[in-house]
């Protein structure tokens, strides 16, 4: 049965290639170019004649060797590189016959006596149809009849070879025993044998057609055909594939129905079954308008019985949906306004899209373990003084928990920073008041976050949050004693919302409490302000050493800067949207002997910026250090070279003099090493200047943060309370900077194209996959990236640390196998691991893809032309990770 399933099963997909791929591989094909003419060389004899036809044209023919008549001059020899041209039609080859009288053309090639090669062979062509080159041609230039054996010419990727091809008075052209290939050798490798045919304007009619592989014909192939030839976008139907599923039974997969709708938009309409009675349905369009937009649309629902006939699995089937939307616009059809789109919606769950139907039938495993989806649609103006204004759609899922946050909609206009006091014709250097700057901005939202199963309950729209917020900043800078840069400035912030929180609270006699939180609708507003001032400059160092050794210089760069801000306590009951908490009987409810206060807007769609007291100053270092180096590959000797070993390492912190406790913020630092050109690494931190002390409860061996600052305690260095670092390094640094050719390459061919959204999107997935890239020029390659997290928060330490490894070897100039995994430290195991080997077979190519272990064990094996004309003739077996009894 297995043989006769894969026999049944390739019959259908050269089927399915016959009527959906070839029906333009046919078109025009007596003529197609695949050879450049080259010039001819000045000719040792040229003459030029004129037929005595009715048809009054001119016939130019020449020849390198020697050119010979009939007694009666009515046939013409041309020998050695000869040229006909009548009309628009031309002839080279290494022997033409003209014969006058008859109004025929006849040429071959001719046998080398050294090697027996057969060269010179006819090379002509016929108006704008391109060029073809064949053994040997008849034409008949009054009829226009011509007969041709041996031909071989190109067609949109395809090529047709050998037999015998005669075209007729009425442009109908007959042809017998021509092979079509996608292999463009002389000799190729597989090809379908058209055994006779005709071929006219608008249709083909053929005789038996089969396939032959390595010169041996197979059983793989159809009595007759009849392929319709239109010259515009047409519909027709697409086979299914069928198959086998451990769990679902079998199956016919992506079967369906095209729609040529008109040169603007298409549809295609694709559903498979399962014989446990599961099925899917999809519908994909395109849409495109020359130099204005273009866009898609992917709807796809999905309906699946797992487990055994009887089981709940079974008899309740899982319900998948997907609606995917991409809409981009030309940036010149309307300059300064755009509209985009990028919409992706699934059904969530355990059970989602993605994992259910093996991400598509993609099998795209960072695609099946996506975790959260996020959709846009957006407008945006920008105007000629500078302002701009967007309003934008959204939302986003958490298809773990059936989370979903949407946005519908949310608005932005900005002002940019002006000069109020400053005009256009001033002359010479500022005044102070002519340095002050003003800006503005507003957002706007309406906002719901719940669950995909309560957003469409009656109460639904009831959790809209909608508001406003208002920022207006204020600033003016200058220089001072030459070195020093200072800004002076603030902000003033403004919140409206239209919903609001009413908390009504309840005290116990235990000293505990409880609360009922009412949303109430109705206008609300709050405001706060904020003033700065800053002063930054620069300080240079440098050490110079030994000019002759390897090592010539030392610079350090430092940037301090200090800082200073202010804004009053808006928390205070009363004060901006904060509310005191006040139980059933009236009184203030204390929590840790402070009274309790809550805001408002807490949970709101504008919750504001409302701190309590703030005078602090602001502090920070950013350090830059670079080595001058000798370059060894200058040949004088007197080159040089920078190599930056610190750049931008960073310290920042601040201290509040207002508040109560703890008035010294963590040190936060951040930085990156360059050790070589090829390793860099980043690091990141924090550390805490509090000590930690023994907690106040009896028995415990837990240690609290206290308001003490470490060298107070003896201690010599703050706690580091988190640090991390990462790099990544390729061992073979030419695959790397191929890899990065190649998908600057894509990306290249994406802007070109114009591809949608969603296309560009798939590059950029290729662009990531490290075996997506199979460059068999490069032997090997090894490359990976590691990451390092600790934390500490006095009492546990934590430690996580990733590692991923890819790669790829050539085991001959025609075998290379690729890899990707990576190693779980927490778990000492390895990551799900995906092996592929790739087979390069000229005009066809192999490819196997394996995840040993893991969730998503899975393999499949392809074995496909390389054409994209014959894309469906393939052949390829896949186990997929959902194929096993559950």
């Amino acid at each position: 049965m297995k043989p006769l399933k894969s026999s049944i099963f390739l019959i259908s997909v050269i089927l399915l290639t016959h009527v959906v791929s070839k029906a333009n591989a046919f078109s025009r094909f007596s003529l197609q170019q695949i050879v450049q003419q080259d010039t001819v060389k000045k000719d040792s004899v040229k003459k030029t004649g004129k037929n005595n036809s009715s048809i009054d044209q001119k016939v130019e023919y020449k020849a390198e060797d020697s050119v010979k008549m009939s007694a009666d001059k009515s046939i013409v020899y041309l020998y050695g590189n000869a040229r006909v041209v009548y009309g628009d039609f031309e002839l080279d080859a290494a022997y033409i016959k003209y014969d006058k009288k008859q109004n025929s053309i006849y040429a071959r090639g001719v046998k080398d006596p050294k090697t027996g090669r057969y060269t010179g062979k006819p090379i002509f062509k016929s108006g704008a149809e391109g060029t073809a080159i064949a053994d040997s041609i008849f034409y008949n230039s009054e009829t226009t009849r011509a007969k041709v054996y041996g031909v071989f010419s190109e067609q949109e990727g395809g090529f047709f070879s050998g037999g015998q091809s005669k075209k007729q008075i009425d442009d109908e052209l007959h042809v017998k025993n021509v092979m079509y290939s996608t292999c463009n050798l002389p000799h190729p490798h597989f090809g379908l044998m058209i055994s006779k045919g005709v071929v006219t304007e608008k249709q083909i009619i053929t005789g038996p057609v089969y396939m032959i592989i390595e010169d041996v014909p197979t059983f793989l192939g159809l009595p007759f055909a009849f392929f319709p030839k239109p010259n515009k976008r047409t519909s027709g139907v697409i086979l299914p594939t069928p198959g086998e599923d451990a769990t679902r039974g079998f199956f016919l997969q992506n079967g369906g129905y095209y729609l040529g709708l008109n040169d603007y938009w298409d549809a295609k309409l694709l559903g498979s079954i399962y014989t446990n009675g599961s099925y899917e349905t999809s519908l994909l369009s395109n849409y495109t308008k020359r130099y204005k937009f273009n866009g898609n649309i992917n709807l796809a629902y999905a309906s699946f019985k797992d487990g055994l006939e009887g089981t709940d699995a079974f008899n309740n089937p899982t319900k998948n949906f997907s609606i995917n939307w991409s809409h981009s616009q030309n940036a010149n059809a309307n300059p300064g306004t755009t509209f985009s789109a990028s919409v992706r919606l699934v059904s969530t769950g355990r059970k989602g899209y993605y994992r259910n139907t093996a991400a598509g039938t993609t099998y795209d495993i960072n695609t099946i373990a996506t975790n959260s989806t996020s959709s846009s649609i957006s407008y945006a103006k920008a105007y000629s003084n500078g302002m701009n204004f967007s309003l934008a759609a959204s939302s986003d899922q958490t298809l773990s928990t059936r989370a979903i946050s949407l946005r519908l909609p949310e608005m932005t206009f900005n002002v940019p920073t002006f000069n109020p006091f400053s005009s256009k014709s001033a002359v010479g250097e500022q005044k102070w008041y002519q340095k002050i700057t003003v800006g503005y901005s507003l957002q706007g939202t309406n906002r719901i976050d719940t669950f995909d199963s309560l957003l469409f309950q009656n109460d639904g729209l009831k959790r809209l949050r909608s508001g406003f917020a208002h920022s207006i900043p204020l600033n003016m800078s200058f220089t001072a004693l030459k070195y020093l840069n200072f800004s002076l400035g603030g902000t003033y912030n403004e919140v409206w919302n239209f919903q609001s929180v009413n908390r009504r609270y309840t005290s116990f006699a235990d000293n505990t409490f409880s609360f009922r939180e009412d949303t109430v609708s109705g206008f609300k507003r709050a405001g706060s302000y904020s003033l700065s001032t800053s002063m930054s400059t620069k300080i240079y160092g440098r050490r110079d050493f030994n000019p002759a050794g390897k090592i010539q210089a030392l610079r350090h760069v430092m940037t301090p800067n200090v800082s200073f801000s202010y804004s009053p306590d808006f928390t205070k009951a009363g004060a901006g949207p904060f509310r005191p908490a006040i139980d059933q009987n009236g009184n203030q409810i204390y929590t840790s002997g402070q009274p309790l206060k809550y805001s408002i807007f807490d949970g709101m769609a504008q919750q504001g910026s409302f701190g309590g007291p703030n005078a602090s100053i602001g502090f920070g270092l950013d350090n830059t250090v670079e080595l001058k180096v000798r370059n060894k590959n200058d040949t004088t000797g007197t080159g040089s070279k920078k190599i930056p070993i610190i750049q931008g390492l960073s310290f920042s912190g601040s201290y509040n003099f207002l508040a109560t406790s703890y008035k010294l913020s963590t040190i936060g630092f951040s930085g990156r090493s360059q050790f070589t050109d090829k390793l860099g690494i980043n690091y990141n931190g924090t550390l805490d200047p509090y000590s930690l002390a023994a907690d106040t409860i009896p028995g415990s061996t837990r240690r609290i943060r206290q308001d003490r600052y470490f060298w107070q305690s003896g201690k010599f260095l703050p706690r580091l309370a988190n640090f991390g670092f990462s790099f990544d390094y390729s061992l073979n640094p030419e695959a790397l900077k191929r890899k990065n050719e190649a998908n600057d390459k894509l990306g290249a061919a994406a802007n070109k194209k114009g591809l949608t959204d969603i296309q560009s999107e798939q590059l950029a997935a290729i662009s990531r996959d490290p075996n997506a890239f199979v460059d068999f020029n490069i032997p090997w390659n090894f490359s990976f990236s590691y990451s390092f997290q600790y934390s500490n928060d006095g009492n546990i330490n934590t430690v996580s640390n990733t590692l991923n490894f890819n790669g790829d070897v050539n085991l001959t100039p025609k075998w290379k196998i690729t890899f990707n995994s990576g190693y779980d430290f927490k778990n000492n195991g390895l990551t799900p691991m995906n092996l592929a080997i790739y087979r390069d077979l000229h005009c066809w190519d192999m490819s196997v893809n394996w995840v040993p272990y893991g969730a998503y064990k899975s393999y499949s094996v392809t074995i496909k032309v390389k054409a994209s004309i014959l894309q469906d003739l393939k052949l390829s077996k896949r186990q997929g990770f959902y194929n096993t009894y559950r």
